[in-house]
C-alpha cells in the first residue's frame, strides 16, 4: 500500500469514526410500538415508538357507543398520570355497529368538544377480521381476551403497554378507565 493511500484510508476512517462518535444512539422501538399513523386532526404520521419508554394505554373508541363517555375517564387517566410517564392513545374504529361513522376531523371535534381529550388520538382503523391493523393483530396476539379469543369485542377495549414494550394486560370495554388505575401506577 502506497504512502498516499494509505493517509487516506486514514483520514476517512477518522472522518467515520467522528460521524459515529457525534451520532446519538436512538432507543430501540419496541415491536408493539413499531407503527407510524396520521394523527387524527392533522394528518400527520406520527410514530409510537415517540413513546418508548412511557407506559402506553391503547383504546379503540367510538362516538356513538355506550362506552362514549369513558373518553372522560381516559382523559382524566392521562392527566393524572402523563408525568409519571403515561400516554393514552386512542383508534377510532367502526368496527362495531357503525358506532364511529364520521369523518376523522369530526370525530375529532366531538372528543374535544364533548369531553376535551387531549391525549394523542389517530387515524380511524379496523381492529378485528382481515384488514385488522398489524398493530391490533400483535396486540390481540400478545394479550388474548377471556378464554383466549383474541377478537376485540367491542369499542373502547382497552390494552396497557409497559416502558419495556410488554402488553401487559387487557381490559374489556366495559371496565372503566378509573377501574383500571391500580394496574397503571404497577407499571409506572
Amino acid at each position: 500500500m502506497n504512502f498516499a493511500r494509505l493517509k487516506f484510508t486514514a483520514a476517512f476512517l477518522g472522518v467515520v469514526f467522528a460521524t459515529c462518535a457525534a451520532a446519538t444512539p436512538s432507543p430501540m422501538c419496541k415491536p408493539v410500538l413499531d407503527y407510524s399513523f396520521p394523527g387524527l386532526l392533522t394528518g400527520k404520521p406520527q410514530s409510537l415508538c415517540d413513546y418508548a419508554g412511557k407506559v402506553v394505554l391503547v383504546v379503540n373508541t367510538a362516538s356513538q357507543c355506550g362506552y362514549t363517555p369513558q373518553y372522560e375517564g381516559l382523559e382524566a387517566l392521562y392527566k393524572r398520570y402523563q408525568k409519571r410517564g403515561l400516554v393514552v392513545v386512542g383508534f377510532p374504529s367502526n368496527d362495531f355497529g357503525g358506532q364511529e361513522p364520521g369523518s376523522n376531523r369530526e370525530v375529532a371535534q366531538f372528543c374535544q368538544m364533548n369531553y376535551g381529550v387531549s391525549f394523542p388520538m389517530f387515524d380511524k382503523i379496523d381492529v378485528n377480521g382481515p384488514k385488522a391493523h398489524p398493530l391490533y393483530q400483535y396486540l390481540k396476539n400478545e394479550q388474548p381476551g377471556v378464554l383466549g379469543t383474541k377478537n376485540i369485542k367491542w369499542n373502547f377495549t382497552k390494552f396497557l403497554v409497559d416502558r419495556g414494550g410488554k402488553v401487559v394486560d387487557r381490559f374489556a370495554p366495559m371496565t372503566k378507565p378509573e377501574d383500571i388505575e391500580k394496574s397503571i401506577a404497577k407499571v409506572l
